[in-house]
């Protein structure tokens, strides 16, 4: 890797060093020596450890270059000191060169305190954060909270939320974590959730999974998918192999071996370098290319054109991994700027040490270096790409006619163009980001270096991570054995978080506490039940009971339509008194009009069906039904109750007055609603129709 051939020269330096005798010149010139080159490596390895891999939303960023917010890019490199904010509706993904994943949902802010030989530092101050950390010898995350630290040392996948009441859930799923707190320390390992607050840690084991662990598990099977990329990568880019897994093909060349080609976002006349800009990071110009694949292929290796295919990247040899900013030729002028991708084995002019092929101008005068091979590529169509200068410092595309190739005509620089860069110059992507998606005061008024004082790196086991002094204390845990419900989880936004939502946490906790076996119905029923004064009455309750008035007649139509159609010859000959029988169908009809029966529940559904099932009656129904009673012998006053009025009803109408008794009270009427609707019919119907009712059903 680039950091392990740093060590190397390093380490050769200073052994050089203790070799030499005591002489002041030859130690004074050790120590120039380490002072020369100590700063190139240090920037190669900061620029080339992080870079942001997903760019959802109006996601900013605050370096120092830029000193202010600003819209953040694709494939932009980070480094230790940088501050991320993912507003509403976004979210973004940092990637590390062992292939650790850091997401960031929306209203997240994350710090970046320390990047140290693969090892990482982040301050979470509000949202969440999950982590996919690729573990490699000697290396190892920790992840700072404003009441809390996690730190990591194996392979581990789990995410920490700032809920909007202050609490910090940590929770694991896979592997193990060690959370400390002011508290004390605790392990927490996979499938199981933390939750820590004022002093408190639950325990518990991780509930359903919700849309952002859905989310980071089809990031996750994209990252870990190894296709045909890793076996032709070496070993140090491994981690990157899904890009070029899902954005191009491996063919075979008899010059350079297996290639890489771009089969997704090219165009017709497409070359590289030629889809981003150029930006002023860590003192140099680094180049940001916005394909979704271009971190690699533009950082490492190098580019050929092959008839048959096209343009193909030809990865580095293993043991010779470097990262640079951008592996091109230059040439510029007063009015314009132009470049040319590097063929492999060309020569690359870089302020540091970049591997084989190329020279270090750190302390070089390179007026007097003299480029005298000519680029391979410069004959290549579209290879050669020329702007204007002020277009390469505001970071505007716009096309620059020049006479024949710069490359052939004018004289070519050894490394980057010596151009003062201009504030639009340290912007990673031109764009206007609306007012409302800002950073809140609280995250803009965050200063890293005064934060990385405070919360120190540290990367022994057995040393606590607020006193670094000492070891740490263990954690009181509470143990529970469901999982941890009720709260919310999802980042908030920051106008919301100070009031709304800790007032709505505090009174929910206070009523959980009081009543613990109604909390469900706390969250779900009606405001006023347990104790919540409305401003006015619910009106809930009337609104039910007028929609099952309007049920009644309904009901009445089809008692009436069966007690109707009951008046057969067949079922006279069964009815003992039908006088009787007559006044006990009309009663409940009566006493409904009367005085409406509060409902039980809502009505079977079987009621409608039933109705849409029966047989209506017809004219030649009635009329039948009318003969048989004129022809059929009847008891003395059955006729002068049909002409009778319910009012004039008494001891001489020869009515037997019980069956009026009856109908005050039906007993169908009261019985429970878990007795289906039917049942309650088929009690006032006779049972000689009752057979009649399934013979119209078939």
């Amino acid at each position: 890797m680039e950091t392990h051939h740093e060590k190397q020269t390093f380490n050769k330096h200073r052994n050089k060093v203790r070799r030499m005798k005591m002489k002041p010149g030859k130690i004074l010139g050790a120590l120039m020596l380490f002072i020369m080159i100590l700063p190139a490596y240090a920037r190669a390895a900061d620029l080339g450890e992080l870079r942001l891999s997903l760019v959802d939303g109006d996601v900013q960023i605050k370096t120092e270059d830029t000193l202010e917010w600003v819209p953040a890019t694709i494939n932009m490199p980070l480094r230790d000191g940088d501050q991320i904010w993912v507003p509403g509706g976004g979210r973004s993904e940092i990637q590390a060169r062992n292939g650790t994943a850091v997401r960031l949902d929306e209203y997240t802010s994350l710090d970046i305190l320390t990047v140290d030989d693969e090892s990482l530092q982040f301050y979470l101050g509000m949202g969440r954060v999950y982590l996919n950390f690729g573990s490699q010898r000697d290396s190892m995350i920790q992840l700072d909270t404003p009441d809390s630290s996690v730190r990591v040392y194996d392979r581990a996948k789990f995410a920490v939320t700032i809920s909007g009441n202050g609490d910090t859930d940590i929770l694991v799923f896979r592997g193990r974590v060690y959370a400390e707190s002011r508290s004390g320390e605790t392990q927490v390992s996979g499938g199981k959730s933390l939750s820590l607050r004022d002093g408190y840690a639950d325990l518990s084991p991780l509930g359903r999974a919700d849309e952002w662990e859905e989310w980071n598990k089809d990031r996750d099977r994209k990252f870990e998918e190894r296709g045909y990329s890793s076996q032709y990568l070496p070993n140090e880019l491994e981690g990157y192999a899904s890009d070029l897994d899902h954005n191009g093909r491996w063919v075979y060349t008899s010059s350079y071996g297996y290639v890489w080609t771009p089969t997704v976002h090219i165009s017709p006349g497409w070359a590289p370098y030629s889809q981003g800009r150029w930006v002023w990071i860590g003192g140099d110009y680094v180049w940001i290319a916005y394909e979704p694949w271009g971190w690699v292929p533009y950082h490492y290796g190098r580019w050929t054109f092959m008839a048959s295919f096209g343009w193909c990247w030809v990865p580095p040899d293993r043991g010779d991994v470097y990262w640079a900013p951008g592996y091109v030729g230059w040439v510029y002028t007063p009015t314009y700027v132009s470049w040319v991708p590097l063929a492999p084995r060309e020569v690359y002019y870089g302020h540091g040490n970049y591997g084989r092929n190329s020279v270090n101008i750190v302390n070089v005068n390179i007026d007097t270096v003299v480029v005298k091979n000519v680029y391979k590529n410069v004959s290549v169509h579209n290879a050669v790409t020329v702007i204007h200068r002020d277009a390469f410092l505001k970071g505007k595309r716009e096309d620059f006619k020049v006479r024949g190739n710069p490359f052939l005509t004018e004289r070519i620089s050894a490394g980057r163009p010596r151009i003062e860069p201009e504030r639009a110059t340290r912007l990673p992507i031109i764009k206007e980001v609306p007012r409302e998606k800002e950073p809140p005061a609280r995250v803009r008024d965050v200063r890293v270096r005064e934060l990385k004082e405070k919360r120190r790196f540290v990367r022994e086991r057995d040393r606590s991570a607020f006193i670094p002094e000492a070891s740490p204390k263990t954690m009181p845990v509470k143990r529970i054995s469901v999982p941890k419900t009720g709260d919310a989880v999802r980042p908030q936004e920051p106008e919301n978080i100070p009031d709304k939502h800790h007032t709505q946490q505090s009174e929910t906790e206070s009523t959980e506490r009081a009543m613990p076996g109604k909390s469900k119905e706390i969250q779900h029923g009606p405001v006023d039940k347990w104790g919540v004064q409305p401003k006015e009455p619910s009106k809930a309750q009337p609104v039910i009971k007028q929609k099952n008035r309007q049920e009644q007649p309904v009901t009445e139509q089809k008692k009436q339509s069966r007690q109707d159609e009951g008046k057969t010859k067949q079922e006279q000959k069964e009815l003992r008194t039908p006088g009787k029988q007559q006044e006990t169908r009309q009663a409940p009809a009566e006493k409904r009009t009367e005085q409406p029966v509060k409902p039980t529940g809502p009505q079977p559904v079987i009621k409608q069906k039933n109705r849409q099932d029966q047989r209506p009656v017809t004219e030649q129904d009635k009329q039948i039904r009318k003969e048989e009673w004129t022809t059929k012998k009847q008891p003395t006053g059955v006729k002068k109750q049909d002409s009778e009025s319910p009012s004039s009803r008494g001891s001489g109408s020869g009515i037997p007055l019980e069956p009026v008794k009856k109908k005050e009270t039906p007993k169908s009427l009261k019985q429970p609603q878990t007795r289906g609707e039917e049942e309650v019919q088929q009690d006032s119907v006779p049972k000689a129709w009752q057979g009649r009712e399934g013979e119209g059903k078939r």
